[in-house]
């Protein structure tokens, strides 16, 4: 038997808007899956929730990670290399890459999440989000966009 083995250049990619999304498999039978995002400098997500729970491994840069109250401001967490985050499920959450570098990330969560970048993801990195289609996806997928009050 044979170890599946994915490298730098065999792993599949996507780009969803700015981040690149590499898929580094699963373990079989848990649902569970690994990607690596990389986030270019002013790249990130909006806030959001959704059932699936994630752990955020930083594995180079920095990464900016929110997770919003019903009131109150956000708690943020500025995370640099070999730091890990883990958001539960539901829980309000962005990440941004607010440095002027690349920063990279390993991500942990379940195959949902993987079905949602995979209808989401493109061969090419997007300059222009297309908030409809991805908008679409989000309500397939059950993933929540949130209004922050300012």
């Amino acid at each position: 038997m044979k170890f599946d083995v994915t490298t730098s250049e065999s792993g599949e990619t996507l780009w969803v808007v700015a981040d690149r999304i590499r898929f580094l498999g699963g373990i079989a039978g848990s649902g569970l899956e690994l990607i690596e995002v990389e986030i270019p400098p002013g790249s990130g997500t909006p806030p959001h929730a959704h059932a699936s729970p994630e752990m955020f491994y930083v594995t180079e840069g920095e990464v900016t990670v929110r997770r919003f109250a019903a009131d109150g401001p956000p708690d943020v967490t500025v995370a640099g290399p070999r730091t890990a985050i883990h958001i539960g499920s539901m829980t309000p959450h962005n990440y941004s890459n607010d440095s002027g570098r690349t920063a990279r990330m390993l991500v942990l969560l379940e195959s949902s999440m993987i079905a949602f970048f995979r209808d989401i993801g493109t061969s090419e990195p997007q300059s222009q989000p297309d908030f409809a289609r991805i908008g679409s996806a989000m309500q397939r997928h059950g993933i929540e966009t949130l209004t922050i009050a300012a």
